[in-house]
């Protein structure tokens, strides 16, 4: 190489070094970024409309079918009607998506939640956030807070019950090692024993049997028990959420997804401006007509 030529092309060499250097500078954590546990993405990835989705221009949104009513209406994902279609419109539309531009997949929950790519850019499917489900997967921000609930036979006395009060002679039941039977011990305190079961389909079984009067689930399976499994029962109550460590569902992404931050930033203002709170009292606490135990 001439002489004159190396100061010219280590120069370059230079430059090049220092364009790459600034292109893995760490950037600064954002509020989404602290949430979902993944990196922040940068404002630009964000933009409306431009997302780096799997179809350009549309949004893919999976959940699993038959879509349960209050989560869904009409088994019809993409009707708008029901709190869970509600909320992934109101989701896209902060991305900057219309209504048009969202595909619907169906897609079973356990595929939802198991490692390896997904053919939905998130989906929701009331799946609750975990560390455990965290190592295969992301999540957005919690849309929803999950409570307990009580369910009962409607001829049953406790189906009338409006307070602990009211449950504390009922024959109550629950799955064992859960927060449902938790807080048949701890909030209820029934006056005998309950009755603890290693699944809640056996405590459902139980439940139509007449062999307990009432049992305590969450509250998105109570829905699920009197809208399809045992329609002789009703949702008596549900207790409010409380501690930091409240049980919340959340969007599910591909792990290391570029939109997750994104996707966390439209549910976190969609939550502070009153929208979630909006779209659970239409959908979910009006159809179930779930008043507060206290």
């Amino acid at each position: 190489m001439p002489a004159a030529n190396q100061p010219r092309r280590l120069a370059a060499a230079l430059a090049v070094l220092l364009a790459a250097a600034a292109g893995c500078a760490p950037q600064d954590d954002t509020d989404a970024a602290k949430s979902t546990g993944g990196p922040a993405a940068p404002a630009h990835a964000c933009a409306k409309g431009r997302l780096a989705t799997r179809a350009p221009g549309k949004l893919t949104v999976g959940t699993d079918k038959p879509a349960y009513a209050p989560w869904f209406q009409d088994d019809d994902p993409a009707g708008g009607k029901g709190f869970e279609s509600a909320v992934a419109y109101a989701v896209a539309g902060r991305l900057g998506y219309d209504r048009s531009d969202v595909l619907w997949q169906t897609v079973p929950f356990n595929s939802a939640v198991a490692p390896g790519a997904k053919k939905f850019d998130f989906d929701i499917n009331q799946v609750s956030i975990s560390d455990e489900r965290r190592r295969a997967v992301d999540f957005s921000s919690g849309y929803y807070d999950v409570r307990q609930a009580v369910v009962a036979l409607k001829d049953s006395p406790a189906a009338g019950a409006t307070d602990v009060a009211g449950l504390r002679h009922a024959r109550l039941g629950a799955q064992v090692g859960t927060t449902s039977l938790d807080v048949v011990n701890d909030v209820i305190k029934p006056d005998r024993p309950a009755a603890v079961f290693q699944k809640n389909d056996f405590a459902k079984t139980a439940l139509k049997n007449g062999q307990v009067d009432a049992i305590v689930v969450d509250l998105p399976t109570a829905f699920y028990i009197t809208s399809a499994e045992v329609p002789e029962a009703k949702i008596v109550g549900q207790f409010e959420a409380k501690g930091a460590a409240a049980e919340r569902f959340g969007l599910v992404l591909d792990r290391g997804s570029r939109i997750t931050g994104c996707v966390s930033d439209a549910v976190d203002s969609l939550r502070r401006d009153g929208t979630l709170a909006r779209l659970e009292k239409k959908w979910l606490s009006e159809a179930a007509d779930a008043p507060v135990i206290k």
